[in-house]
Formats: structure tokens, sequence, C-alpha cells
């Protein structure tokens, strides 16, 4: 049974490395790899009009993208190649670190997601408001001290609590 386990292999005395052949580097400008890929959003094909949604599976294409905008801050940006359910279109999307996304570049557009319209409507209120209180230097004041306040209000609960935990 202890034949079964075996780690080491025999390597006959005529063997030689050399006559192994090399594997290509994928990495190198226009090399692409399959791998089994999921979809980050909702997209509609163009060709075909058909929904693909969130978390659908393919068999996709990966290569890394050169030239200007090959990476950013140091982090490589990736393009992805898949094909339509339906119509066998292909579509190509490309990662995006600098928003922390994926833009779709050709074959399909990307579906509404009313979050995202939601979370840069909260960033341009936040900075409305912060440009306003910039400019008024005594509603800025007013809202360091009701902030203060509130915190002093916050902490003073917290010692009650605790002093009746403590009994």
């Amino acid at each position: 049974m202890g034949e079964r386990k075996v780690t080491n292999k025999y390597y006959p005395p005529d063997f030689d490395p050399s006559i192994i052949p090399k594997r290509d580097n994928w990495r190198a400008p226009g090399k692409q790899i399959k791998i089994r890929f999921m979809l980050p959003m909702s997209i509609q094909c163009q060709t075909c009009g058909e929904y693909m949604y969130r978390g659908k599976k393919f068999n996709a294409r990966k290569e890394d993208c050169y030239g200007p905008d090959g990476d950013y801050l140091g982090i490589r940006i990736y393009r992805f190649y898949i094909r339509c359910m339906t119509c066998c279109a292909e579509v190509c999307m490309r990662t995006d670190p600098k928003n922390s996304d994926y833009v779709v570049e050709r074959g399909a557009s990307r579906n509404f997601e009313p979050w995202k319209q939601e979370s840069e409507l909260n960033k341009k209120i936040a900075e409305i408001r912060k440009e306003v209180d910039d400019a008024d230097a005594m509603a800025n004041l007013e809202s360091r001290t009701k902030e203060s306040k509130k915190e002093m209000e916050i902490l003073d609960a917290l010692q009650e609590i605790q002093d009746l935990n403590n009994r």
C-alpha cells in the first residue's frame, strides 16, 4: 500500500531536461488565456438586446492591456472578451481600478444601477455642504458646537449605562 504515496520520481540516466519544451508566456503582448468569468454587473447585448445579469458565468478570454492605459498606479488593467448567450456577438470589458469597477468597451451597454447613482448623489451633496460650510465661518462654528454638544450627550449617556452595569 505504501507504493501509492511515492513522492519521488525516477529519472533515467540519459534524461536531458533541455529537451522539454518551454511554456509560452501568456503575458506577452497579444497573448490571451481562457478563464471562467462571472459578470460583475448586468449588461444588455447591443446586437440582439439580450439581458445578461450579474453573476452569470462565461468562458472568457483574458489579456493584459498595454500602452498608456495599461496600468493605473502600478495596478495592471485586464481586458475580458465574452460572447453573448443568444447571438454569439463578442462583448469586451476591462477593469477600472481608479473607480474599483469595470468598463464595458464594446458589444454591450451597462444597465442602470440605482445604488450607483445614489452614491454619486450623496457624494455631490457632501461636497456642496462642505463648500457652504467653508464659505460661512459662523455656520461652520455652529455646526462644530452642535457636533461637540451631541458628542458630550452621547458620552454622558454611556457613562450612566456603565454606572448602572457596575452596580
